[in-house]
């Protein structure tokens, strides 16, 4: 029993020690770029010929306000609407929110002068799959045949696949990179932001293995 016992104890610190180096690895700037790199492997086309825009929702509070990837997307959208004056489909719908994404975001692009009767909200949508789904059908009442896609680059691989399977083509358009490919001894001491990253590129790796 005794043997069992200590058998047990030395599994169990394997284990502790394990899962630290685990934690203090995806907490460090490398091994989070490290991460991100075989997602963040598209550009964008600098040829933005297509029918319309598609910006994605990334998240947004409970209080209706955009977090920081929706942020980023929108911003990134906005700079091609500025480049093409093409109609924007806003995609995201409410998740224990009030207001949905689609909603937030079309008021922002109005704030920042985009005219109203550009903007095309899709409220519908809780996931990736929806958001393509979803968006399809407006392009088939649209007849938009070519999409600019917009999303963080890190999820482009897996929204590009997604929005192909409904029959769309689509242009990537990636925007708020996560990689910083700038190191120093500070790269190598554990920060949460580091860690919360790293999380939301394993999340990516499991998502991507469903589509």
């Amino acid at each position: 029993m005794i043997a069992v016992l200590e058998k047990k104890r030395k599994f169990i610190r394997f284990l502790a020690i394990l899962s630290a180096l685990f934690v203090y690895l995806i907490s460090i700037e490398p091994v989070k770029d490290l991460l991100f790199y075989p997602l963040e492997r598209h550009k964008a086309f600098e040829e933005l010929n297509a029918d319309a825009i598609v910006i994605l929702g990334g998240g947004a509070y409970s209080v209706g306000s955009l977090n920081e990837d929706t942020l980023n997307r929108l911003f990134a959208g906005y700079v091609v609407y500025k480049k093409t004056k093409l109609p924007v489909i806003v995609s995201g719908g409410a998740i224990e929110r009030k207001i949905s994404e689609a909603a937030a975001m079309a008021q922002m692009l109005k704030e920042l002068g985009v005219e109203s009767g550009k903007i095309i909200e899709e409220s519908k949508s809780k996931d990736t799959s929806q958001n393509a789904f979803y968006v399809s059908e407006i392009c088939r009442q649209k007849n938009f045949k070519k999409l600019i896609l917009v999303t963080s680059a890190y999820h482009m691989k897996r929204a590009e696949k997604l929005f192909k399977k409904t029959g769309l083509n689509v242009l990537p358009y990636p925007a708020d990179f996560k990689k910083s490919n700038h190191y120093n001894i500070y790269s190598f001491l554990p920060k949460f932001s580091n860690f919360a990253l790293s999380s939301k590129a394993i999340r990516e790796y499991l998502a991507l293995l469903i589509v």
